[in-house]
């Protein structure tokens, strides 16, 4: 049986959580603090985590980051109010696998939770040649849009809105050679500060999230005196 933690101070929230999981066949622990929360994953290391960032005593990022330097490999939801894209992104930096912003139905939970769930145990499409609207995949990168995030060779890094629409921008020119300005151009915008110094920037970013050696690049190719060539099989 699968087991879950949930971590949420909110007993209006934390009970109908708790009462949904385990209806639904989950085996369900919980916590309503940060501490208590640290303590009950790394003795029963559940399968999954519910967590919450504002705790008493601890909060959710330091749970999370403390779990992971326990290399433990539960997956973990963030369930927060705070929808920041520099919280979501802090928040995949440290290791989470998902992050929910409230207030959410509990459909959406148990749907998020699932798939997190089938992602872990191999079901995630990062194999697969596939695009679209929430995500994209090539190599061993699969780029999840919604989240802000991407999974490379089972390593999740955080993505900036800037690093995003980047990424999206070489996907849909595979295979063309993309001059500096006119990346500078498509990307940034006339109304955009930007040089092709910060192309350069957001470029070297990227490679350290997406490839293997990025010192070597098999996707993001540097084309001399010119610019990029994004190439989906490297």
């Amino acid at each position: 049986m699968t087991r879950v933690l949930v971590v949420e101070d909110e007993r209006s929230i934390r009970m109908p959580l708790v009462d949904l999981l385990r209806a639904k066949g989950y085996e369900v622990l919980e916590a309503e603090d940060g501490e208590a929360g640290l303590e009950i994953a790394l003795r029963e290391d559940p399968d999954a985590v519910l967590l919450d960032l504002m705790l008493p005593k601890r909060d959710g990022f330091s749970v999370l980051q403390a779990m992971r330097e326990d290399r433990l490999t539960a997956t973990v939801l963030i369930l927060s109010a705070r929808g920041a894209e520099m919280d979501r992104i802090q928040g995949f930096e440290y290791g989470a696998d998902d992050y929910v912003v409230k207030p959410f139905s509990m459909a959406e939970v148990l749907a998020r939770l699932a798939a997190a769930l089938a992602r872990k145990g191999g079901a995630t499409p990062g194999i697969q040649e596939v695009e679209d609207v929430k995500g994209a995949s090539f190599g061993k990168v699969h780029v999840d849009f919604e989240a802000y995030s991407l999974v490379a060779d089972g390593r999740r890094h955080g993505l900036s809105r800037r690093e995003m629409d980047l990424l999206r921008y070489f996907l849909r020119r595979d295979g063309e050679t993309l001059e500096r300005a006119q990346i500078m151009d498509d990307v940034w915008g006339p109304d955009e500060t930007a040089t092709t110094r910060t192309v350069d920037n957001h470029v070297l970013r990227l490679r350290k999230k997406i490839e293997e050696r990025p010192d070597d690049p098999r996707h993001l190719i540097t084309v001399h005196r010119v610019g990029y060539r994004f190439l989906r099989r490297g």
